[in-house]
């Protein structure tokens, strides 16, 4: 039995993919489809198609060789005409063997490089969308876009447009064939399979149907362990003792994937059965009214009756395939419909075509009049993914305000420090020299380059971040140091450690620099993690600094280490510092203090603690009267 058969669209039915009974395709899709990716395997594609059309005719001929092999040779005693007959019966099943394995290739070449294409060009835009983007969207069904949603999109360009085109081919060569033998004991045979199509097309509905909740549970499955198997949640169970609460909870899950997977399996034996009974009744209906037409009419010949008895498979098996072969389709283009979402969202943080490369950057930078508020979700998320779209509020698409008419300069080398309350704007001031995002309005400054003009990858040269907990990727130390410079040398490494004051412990582990640093770098303390992200910075040498709440959840050894990784790290390069410790920026040539998105006041530690205001307040907030001014 070809697995065909059974017609559930599963290669891309899963959690977040529409229902297939309301999709309609959008308009030009298959044109677009044939224009962006399939049109390079043009000619490939073709001989896949002349393959499965070859395949499909020959599949009909054995039938009809063996019922002459009976009429003209067995019948007739001439045993020239059966080893004729058996001859091309060899020839036809080597022939049909060699156009399935050139099919087999041909599917397999366009396939993989399809899936290739698409994935590469979806992780290269992913990768350049906007910050806002990767704050609203699930990573699960972002990844599931790039795994599931590919391989079903390939399916729809080989296995869906290669199975309709062999199913139709076969299914019209077996009627023409049964028709030109006799066409009464056809129509009875087609007869009996409307019986069966029209249960076939619910019970497959209802295949497809619990195959979606068998997807939906294995990814919520998927999904919880991969949320308690990691560092930081599998601690969270610990701390709290959850062990036997998540258990059952797992174990709830599993039991319900297991219970669908019996209602699967149970409902597609009964869609095999069901063509397998209508074939054997086909088979009893050629041989009992055939014979019958025959000995009473001479309607047809012993040869004739078995050639229609053979047939009688070969045209079943395409007809029940092709009853739910649009949702096969749809199915297929779904995942196509949803590969294209991901390409058409605008990606905004691009460089300009006549784009200026800066070079040699003294490090000045000017935030002139900057207002900026955080783009709408509509532009920053997948419509589909159902769990962003669950947890999206009515507001998110009314952009607030964040930033208004903020302005302040740090001239070579100085250090500016950004100091206020928490949700004043400091973070997004960062991400706008960053150019993580773009300004609404006024202008970030580079060299008096507004960033908008420049190369992108030149600002981003230009630039070294230490955020407040920084990301380390499951590597060796070396290789999350050599991302910042991948031709650094052993000597390089060992320099920038030094100065960032890790060497030392580098050297003391038994692997050294070879050491993998485990899961987000959960190997390492929080002040080690530091150290290495300033490692990190001081080997790309950039120009500006900045530094985003550098040492705000260290202990007080850990800060000091850091804090005279910090001092090395910014000599002699213009510095733009966060820090709710007022303590760390009492040296920095200019404060600047933010409140509710706007400045509210700017000068010196001094000048500000005589000037009174928002700055002196969260000094006495911190210190009170015991730590000298």
């Amino acid at each position: 039995m070809d697995p065909r058969s059974v017609g559930t669209g599963t290669a891309a039915v899963r959690r977040g993919a529409p229902d297939v009974a309301q999709y309609r395709p959008s308009r030009g899709l298959v044109a677009r489809i044939w224009r962006e990716f399939a049109r390079p395997y043009r000619k490939r594609l073709l001989a896949f198609l002349v393959t499965l059309l070859a395949a499909s005719g020959l599949g009909v001929l054995p039938p009809v060789i063996f019922g002459q092999l009976i009429d003209r040779g067995v019948l007739r005693n001439n045993i020239d005409v059966v080893g004729w007959l058996f001859a091309a019966a060899v020839g036809v099943a080597l022939a049909s063997a060699l156009a399935n394995l050139l099919q087999r290739w041909l599917a397999a070449y366009i396939g993989e490089h399809l899936i290739y294409d698409l994935r590469a060009r979806l992780f290269d835009h992913v990768q350049r969308m906007p910050q806002a983007f990767f704050t609203r969207t699930e990573t699960g069904a972002l990844v599931s876009r790039l795994n599931n949603d590919v391989i079903g999109a390939q399916q729809a360009v080989t296995s869906q447009f290669g199975n309709v085109s062999a199913d139709l081919t076969q299914l019209a060569a077996a009627l023409v064939v049964m028709v030109s033998i006799e066409w009464r004991l056809t129509v009875a045979l087609l007869a009996l399979l409307l019986v069966f199509i029209v249960p076939a097309r619910r019970v497959g509905r209802r295949l497809q149907g619990v195959t979606r909740e068998q997807m939906r549970l294995n990814a919520d499955m998927n999904q919880r362990m991969t949320e308690r198997f990691n560092v930081a949640g599998s601690l969270l169970v610990k701390l709290f003792g959850r062990f036997d609460e998540e258990s059952q909870a797992f174990s709830s899950t599993a039991r319900r994937v297991a219970e669908v997977g019996v209602r699967r399996a149970l409902i597609g034996r009964v869609f095999f059965v069901t063509l397998t009974l209508v074939g054997a009744l086909g088979v009893a209906v050629v041989y009992g009214v055939g014979g019958a037409l025959a000995i009473t009419q001479g309607a047809v010949s012993t040869g004739q009756i078995v050639t229609l008895a053979g047939l009688v498979t070969t045209a079943y098996q395409p007809l029940a395939r092709l009853t739910n072969a649009h949702v096969e389709v749809l199915t297929a283009l779904v995942s196509f419909e949803r590969v294209f979402e991901v390409l058409d969202l605008p990606q905004r943080i691009t460089s300009p075509p006549d784009a200026v490369a800066l070079e040699d950057v003294r490090g000045r930078l000017e935030v002139d009049r900057v207002s900026f508020a955080y783009p709408p979700a509509s532009e920053t998320t997948l419509a589909s993914l159902e769990d962003t779209d669950r947890a999206r509020a009515p507001s998110d698409d009314l952009p607030t305000p964040v930033l208004e008419d903020v302005s302040f300069t740090a001239e070579p080398g100085e250090t500016v420090a950004l100091v206020g309350p928490s949700g004043a704007g400091k973070s997004t001031v960062l991400g706008l020299v960053a150019r993580l995002y773009d300004v609404d309005e006024g202008a970030v400054r580079l060299d008096g380059v507004d960033v908008r003009d420049a190369e992108l990858e030149s600002v981003l040269r230009s630039i070294g971040m230490v955020t407040q907990d920084p990301h380390l990727f499951h590597e060796s130390i070396a290789a999350n140091l050599r991302y910042a410079r991948p031709d650094a040398t052993d000597d390089d490494l060992e320099a920038a450690c030094r100065a960032a004051h890790i060497h030392e412990l580098i050297a003391s582990l038994p692997d050294g620099y070879d050491t993998v640093v485990g899961e987000r770098g959960y190997r390492m303390s929080g002040g080690e993690k530091q150290r290495l992200a300033i490692a990190r910075v001081l080997l790309k040498d950039p120009a500006l600094v900045l530094l985003d709440e550098a040492t705000s959840h260290l202990d007080s050894e850990s800060e000091a280490a850091v804090q005279a990784a910090l001092d090395r790290a910014l000599e002699g390069r213009t510095s733009l510092v966060i820090a709710h410790r007022l303590s760390t920026v009492v040296g920095a040539d200019q404060i600047v203090v933010l409140d509710r998105g706007r400045v509210v006041q700017r000068g010196t530690h001094r000048e500000l603690l005589d000037a009174g205001g928002l700055y002196a307040t969260l000094h006495r907030t911190q210190f009170g009267g015991g730590v000298p001014a």
